[in-house]
């Protein structure tokens, strides 16, 4: 079996994933209590008015049915209208989704980098005060959980210290860039709105930090000990017999197969930081896909439910086929034994 039956064998299974998510989703919805039209319309309204919009949710027809109507609807980019802003829910997820892609980005790439450097240090300097205080810290890391780090940051960044802002994702009086991607980061950059760049850069500092912390001390944590479990590996002391410089050894020779369970638990982590995001995002006012979610599924708001879960869903298998593609090439015996069918 070569790579790409490899890869087409991951899409396949990915797409049934999918269609198990949207029979679940589905089904959960439905069966939540509390009526969508009422609860939309309000206990006030006349029940003439419920069972029209009943009518054109499709709830008066039976469930497989109107999971069919869904489906059909879906694949064409109709995911209904929203009970709680009365717009079409393409339209609010074209409007949240990038501001949550930018923050979720930013955190992966604080994740990334941070996680190795920490993980790396750690291992270097095993058993010595620099490995002791990244450890003491990853327990910090670990166990505060983001929306209180983003409390914390929240106070001392944004108050105490106020270096930094702390709400939306631009300051007022800041001209936006015109939307091209969504990513305000990204839009200034390409038309050289520097100064628009620079203030969504600092709204984007503490959020993400927030989001991104306990991944961060629970990957350096893996880096670490898969970094020192290999250090006993016979190939090491063979390197280091061929006079090779430890520089070398450390970033091309160990770093490098280590990395695995790092990038495995990576690929989760940073999924999870869309639906971890919600807190984070009510916390400093970022109007992002998350906060827009848990906002739906306290209303009822089936059309948008069912639409962010399955926007959440597809995100999942996306990353885990990035992550399993990038340990194919980390791993040298997964990489033979999918071009040789083993």
């Amino acid at each position: 079996m070569k790579f790409n039956s490899f890869l087409l064998r991951r899409l396949s299974l990915s797409i049934f994933v999918i269609f198990g998510l949207s029979i679940l989703i589905f089904v959960i919805a439905r069966v939540v209590p509390g009526e969508p039209a009422r609860m939309a319309l309000g206990p006030q309204a006349p029940e003439a008015v419920v069972q029209k919009l009943r009518q054109e949710m499709h709830l008066d027809k039976p469930l497989l049915e109107q999971y069919f109507i869904w489906v059909k609807d879906a694949f064409s980019g109709n995911f209904g209208r929203s009970l709680i802003t009365k717009r079409l829910v393409l339209e609010d997820i074209k409007e949240y989704l990038p501001a949550t892609m930018e923050l979720v980005i930013f955190a992966g790439i604080l994740m990334v980098i941070f996680a190795i450097l920490l993980g790396t240090l750690a291992a270097q300097f095993k058993d010595t005060w620099v490995d002791g205080l990244i450890r003491v810290s990853s327990y910090f890391g670990i166990a505060i959980p983001a929306f209180v780090a983003a409390i914390f940051f929240m106070l001392l960044f944004g108050y105490y210290w106020p270096i930094l802002p702390v709400l939306g994702r631009l300051s007022s009086g800041i001209t936006p860039p015109a939307n091209i991607t969504g990513l305000l980061t990204l839009d200034s950059l390409i038309q050289r709105n520097f100064v628009a760049f620079w203030d969504a850069f600092k709204h984007l500092i503490l959020p993400s930090v927030a989001l991104s912390l306990g991944a961060i001390f629970q990957e350096a944590r893996i880096t670490r000990s898969a970094m020192v479990d290999n250090m006993r590996k016979d190939f090491l002391s063979a390197e280091r017999g061929y006079g090779i410089p430890e520089r070398v050894i450390m970033f091309k020779y160990l770093l490098k197969p280590s990395l695995i369970p790092t990038v495995s638990i990576m690929g989760l982590d940073f999924a999870f930081l869309f639906g971890n995001a919600f807190l984070v995002e009510t916390i400093f006012n970022w109007p992002g896909i998350s906060r827009y979610g848990i906002n739906a599924m306290l209303n009822k708001d089936l059309s948008a439910i069912s639409a962010v879960v399955i926007i959440f869903g597809t995100i999942f298998v996306v990353v885990n086929i990035i992550v399993d593609i990038i340990v194919t090439f980390l791993d040298p015996r997964i990489r033979l034994s999918t071009s040789r069918g083993i």
